[in-house]
This record gives structure tokens, C-alpha cells and sequence, in this order.
């Protein structure tokens, strides 16, 4: 057996403070002589101290390993990859003479501790530690990591949808005892009105430099969580283009994986130390869209191991695809509007779901303001207020203003991934139409709420706001009155009855 350093001109490690000291070999109990494992593209051999990868002369819709120059070059690529975090673990490519006059490939590395897996951690009361410090270590490696323009490409929007769409492609021959059809064309359509809308935040996320040259497979069952820090094992080396992404792509596996093994009070962990040490930041909605994609893609895999003869991958594929869909749903972006007459606690019910959703609020009120303080217009009476409905910062160019700049804003937070809030009376039928064209227009479910009390119940409270000076509304009791008395049609709501100090909703 041969062995080389992974190729004629290897590139170097990565730059430590300093050299790495190899990681302890396993104890000779630890060590039951040679043992093989399967993958579904490689044979792993274990013997004593270390590991030995053979390539299987596999062909399948993502890689070619039929010819022994494919697999001699995809080893030398794991190597030279696989340095980047793991420099002491990967020691070469190794020929090994097979009869039949050829000689096999195989990538040798150093043996490392089964028991210090991070999979095999989880449910240790320090787990949380070995989390914090994958992420640490993953968020520095991403800063140091490639970037360019092939590695922007990989990462537009376009390039992520023909992701999606190539792995429902693949997916089409699923047989429909393992997942129907109907469920899988379900995915296919949330991950497509997710990306249809959110160009803005796409470009947003490669302007910031956030496409990189990553690991690709981040699972727990290649991290070793050792004394002197994690080494991460196993970057996919064999398609350059599905290595290639946003990094929270990358971080999203990992993420991904530990929901699947049950370890989901340690996403929080992962998620928010990488914020913290990569100084990222996104919409919740892109991590689970991300998440969802990875969900899809363990569960491609899971097929593979299925039709290749593994009765278990079947319950992996239905888990795994549930697990894309939850998320698929969780990281839609929704769109609400919560109108009603004044005194009808529009306000409240709006503030109540923004916080209970932890999305944004964007008030009527507010915006009024903003666009016309009140100190540039002359203070109008409380009876020039009645006389005077639809005048001065209501009048109906002001309103159609106030309502333009609503739905301008909500437009943006929408195209970068975020759910909005709309408090506004939205009385008027044309403005609710141009809500619904809106949420059209960027792929989002609208949610429309109408607040309603007694006329009597409305003015009341409008009257003490008034008195307490706590409302940016500068609606009178007798223009609740008037704005109550003859509503226009509103069907498509779902009606609030508001006359109780205290009222929920729930979003769908």
C-alpha cells in the first residue's frame, strides 16, 4: 500500500497559532480490531488506529464514481478539503493493489474516538458547550473561507431554486408509499413562494459576502468533540457547486441534524453563538427555508439507502420529509391587517399578534405622522373634526399617501423575509384590494382581522383616550360614530368582537 499526501500540489492548511498535536489514538478497548461500516457512496474499514475510505463505483444523479481515476481523484479532493478543519486527521490517499490487475484508492485517516461523536453527546448536561464551540469554530472557518464569483453564483436565488427543483426531480420516482405525491408537489410550492418573494434579501446576503466556499454536510456524526477542540470531518468534495452557498446554508445542516436526532433545545445554541460570532444576522424565515432544503436533502439520501437495500431509510424518508415541510411552513412569510373603526382596539389586536408572533407592526397612525406632523398643520376643533372628516391630514390625497407609504414599508420587509403587521382602519374596500395585490405580488398568505364592538363601546373609549392624551389617533367620538355607521362590505374577514378588554387571534 501506497501512500501519497492527497495530490501533486496540495494547497496548505490553514494557518494555526500553532501546529496542531495529533489527537489521542483510541484506547485498545475502544479499538475491537477491523470493523466496516457502509455508506451509500463509500466502505469505511477500521483498523486499529485508523481509517480507511474506499469509494464505491457508484453512479447516481449527483456524482460519477464509475472509473477508478473518478475515485482516485475524488480522494485526493476530501484530503485537500477536509485539511481545512480537520489538518491532523486526514494523512492521505493510499493506493491498495485489488485483483484484477488495478489498484484502488483509498483515503486513510487517523481513528478517532467513537464515544466524543458530538451525535453521541447530546443528551450530556455539556452539550451545550460542545455546540457553542462547533459554531465558534464553524463562523471562523466561514470568515477564512473561499469567496468569488462561482461561489456568488451558487448562492443567488435562481441557483438555490434549481437546487430545489432538481431535488424534486430526482424525487419524482419516489414510490408513494413512502411519501405521496401530493406531499411532495406541497413542499415544492412552499419553497417556490418563498423564493418567488425574497430577491431583495438574496441579494442582500451575497452583497454582505455571505457566499462561501463551506463544508456542504455538517452533521453531528462527523463532528469529534476532543479536549483540545472540535475537528469536523466528512465536507462534501465531490461537487464543488452543493459545497458552494450562503453560509447559513452551510450552518443550516448542522442545524437540521440536530432537530433530527431530538436535540432541539440545542438549535437555539447553535444558531444563536454563530450569530454572535460571526456578527450574521437574517430573518428567521430564511433559516427555516434553509433548514427545510438540508431536511430535503438527508432525505434524498435516505432514498438512496433505500433502493439500495436498507428497510430503515423508509421511516427516514417520511421523517425527513416532514421535517422539510414543518419548516417549509414555519418560514413562510405572512402578511396581516387588522382594521376597524376607531375605538374598536385595532391597535391593541395588532400590537397583541406582532408581539406574540415576533414579527413587525406598522401603524397608520405612525405613518401619518411621520409623513405630516401635526405641528405643521393648523390644530383643528373637536367639532371641525366632525364637520371636517375627510380634510386636512385626512383628506383623501393625504390618506391615499399615508396608505401608500403603509404598504411601501410592509413591501420591504416582506421581500427580505420578515412578517408584517398592518394597523390601519382599512375601511375603505379599493385599500384592501391593493393589499391583497400586494401580498400577490411578493407570494405571502394575507390574513385580514375586523375589529368590532357597539358603536357605544368604541366611543367611549375613544373619549377617554382622548382625555388621557394616549392615542396617535386623533379620532373624536363623533368620528367613530360616523366611521362605524355604514361600513363597506367586508367579507373576507374574519371578525374580532372586541367589546371585552382583552382579545386574541389566531394567524394562519
Amino acid at each position: 500500500m501506497n501512500t501519497s499526501s492527497g495530490s501533486e500540489n496540495p494547497e496548505p492548511a490553514p494557518p494555526l497559532a500553532a501546529p496542531p498535536a495529533p489527537p489521542p489514538a483510541p484506547p485498545p478497548e475502544a479499538q475491537p480490531g477491523p470493523k466496516v461500516v457502509e455508506t451509500h457512496i463509500s466502505t469505511l474499514f477500521f483498523v486499529d488506529d485508523l481509517v480507511l475510505k474506499r469509494r464505491k463505483p457508484v453512479t447516481t444523479g449527483f456524482l460519477d464514481f464509475a472509473s477508478v481515476e473518478a475515485r482516485r481523484l475524488d480522494c485526493e479532493r476530501e484530503v485537500e478539503l477536509n485539511r481545512r478543519l480537520a489538518p491532523d486527521v486526514y494523512l492521505g490517499v493510499a493506493s491498495f493493489d485489488l485483483p484484477g490487475a488495478f489498484t484502488e484508492p483509498l483515503v486513510v485517516m487517523r481513528r478517532l474516538p467513537v464515544d466524543r461523536r458530538l451525535s453521541a453527546l447530546l443528551a450530556q448536561p455539556d452539550a451545550g458547550e460542545h455546540v457553542r464551540e462547533v459554531a465558534r469554530i464553524v463562523a471562523s472557518f466561514h470568515t477564512r473561507a473561499d469567496r468569488g464569483e462561482r461561489i456568488d453564483a451558487a448562492a443567488t436565488i435562481d441557483a438555490v431554486q434549481a437546487l430545489w427543483s432538481a431535488g424534486f426531480e430526482q424525487l419524482s420516482a419516489l414510490p408513494g408509499e413512502l411519501v405521496e405525491r401530493a406531499e411532495l408537489d406541497r413542499a415544492a410550492r412552499l419553497a417556490h413562494d418563498y423564493l418567488a418573494g425574497r430577491r431583495p434579501l438574496f441579494d442582500q446576503r451575497l452583497a454582505s459576502g455571505r457566499a462561501v466556499d463551506g463544508h456542504g454536510d455538517l452533521l453531528a456524526e462527523d463532528i469529534f468533540c476532543l479536549e483540545d477542540g472540535p475537528r469536523i470531518l466528512d465536507c462534501l468534495e465531490f461537487d464543488e457547486h452543493l459545497r458552494f452557498g450562503d453560509a447559513l446554508l452551510d450552518l443550516a445542516f448542522l442545524a437540521m441534524d440536530l432537530e433530527r436526532l431530538g436535540a432541539v433545545d440545542l438549535v437555539p445554541v447553535l444558531l444563536d453563538s454563530y450569530r454572535e460570532f460571526s456578527s450574521d444576522a437574517w430573518p428567521d424565515s430564511l433559516m427555516h427555508h434553509f433548514i427545510a432544503y438540508r431536511a430535503h436533502v438527508r432525505m434524498k439520501v435516505a432514498w438512496i439507502r433505500y433502493t439500495q437495500g436498507d428497510p430503515t431509510a423508509a421511516d427516514q424518508v417520511r421523517a425527513l420529509h416532514q421535517l422539510c415541510v414543518d419548516h417549509l411552513e414555519r418560514g413562510r412569510v405572512r402578511m396581516v391587517i387588522v382594521g376597524g373603526s376607531p375605538g374598536t382596539g385595532k391597535t391593541t389586536v395588532a400590537k397583541q399578534l406582532a408581539d406574540g408572533l415576533a414579527i413587525s407592526v406598522i401603524s397608520s397612525d405612525d405613518v401619518r405622522d411621520e409623513l405630516m406632523p401635526r405641528a405643521e398643520l393648523a390644530t383643528r376643533t373637536e367639532s371641525a373634526r366632525h364637520d371636517d372628516l375627510h380634510a386636512g391630514r385626512y383628506a383623501p390625497e393625504r390618506t391615499g399617501a399615508v396608505y401608500a407609504e403603509l404598504l411601501r414599508r410592509a413591501a420591504v420587509l416582506l421581500e427580505h423575509g420578515e412578517s408584517v403587521v398592518l394597523d390601519a382602519s382599512w375601511l375603505d374596500a379599493g385599500r384592501r384590494a391593493e393589499a391583497r395585490e400586494m401580498a400577490a405580488l411578493h407570494h405571502v398568505p394575507l390574513c385580514e382581522l375586523r375589529c368590532d364592538c357597539p358603536i357605544e363601546v368604541a366611543a367611549e373609549r375613544v373619549g377617554r383616550r382622548l382625555l388621557a392624551g394616549s392615542d396617535a389617533s386623533e379620532a373624536t367620538p363623533a368620528v367613530a360614530r360616523l366611521l362605524a355607521a355604514d361600513p363597506d362590505p367586508w367579507p373576507e374577514a374574519t371578525v374580532l368582537h372586541t367589546a371585552e378588554a382583552s382579545t386574541s387571534a389566531e394567524v394562519t
